[in-house]
């Protein structure tokens, strides 16, 4: 009888926590960290791109040191941060998005200098890894995107009735966003 009691428990459990949600969080934040490791690739191809893009442009600027080394610091530092679905705090994601931010903005003054220089924007290898490169940044904000719009559907889901309550019972908490960067608010200023 006893047996009995605690299996009719543990399947009327079963089918109120399936029919309260706690079988969707799971998908959705499975989906959080399926988008959230889809960010995480394409960042890992744009870092794999920087040493051919320096060592091509190194051999046209070798002078341009400086510029050059900023683009390495910020890939290794960037590339020292790593941040899993299960660990993404607001603080921790705006920690990896300013690393990334950073290569982003070594790699706009590369881009830059490769104005003065009409044989290196003429190389062959320079113009694909700069093609790699662009789509590499198109593909970045795609993932970026779809990481915030399976955000927004897990969290929101989270914080409805009922599923809030089962939410609180099981610890799953709510994903933080990607968002825009600090001065991005304002579109570039383009002189000719």
């Amino acid at each position: 009888m006893k047996h009995l009691m605690k299996f009719i428990f543990v399947a009327i459990s079963a089918i109120l926590f399936s029919s309260c949600g706690y079988n969707s969080m799971v998908e959705k934040e499975e989906a959080v960290n399926t988008a959230w490791s889809n960010v995480e690739n394409q960042y890992q191809r744009r870092a794999d791109l920087i040493p051919n893009l320096v060592n091509t442009v190194k051999g046209y600027a070798s002078h341009e040191a400086e510029t050059l080394e900023s683009v390495v610091q910020a890939r290794a530092k960037a590339t020292q941060i790593t941040l899993n679905a299960e660990d993404l705090t607001p603080e921790k994601l705006q920690q990896y998005q300013k690393a990334q931010g950073e290569i982003g903005s070594a790699l706009g003054r590369l881009m830059r200098i490769t104005e003065n220089y009409p044989e290196l924007k003429a190389n062959q290898n320079f113009q694909e890894l700069q093609a790699q490169l662009e789509g590499t940044e198109n593909r970045i904000s795609v993932e970026r995107r779809n990481f915030n719009q399976a955000t927004q559907d897990y969290n929101t889901f989270i914080r409805k009735f009922p599923q809030n309550l089962i939410a609180n019972m099981f610890g799953f908490e709510k994903k933080p966003y990607f968002e825009a960067e600090s001065g991005n608010e304002k579109a570039p200023e383009v002189k000719f």
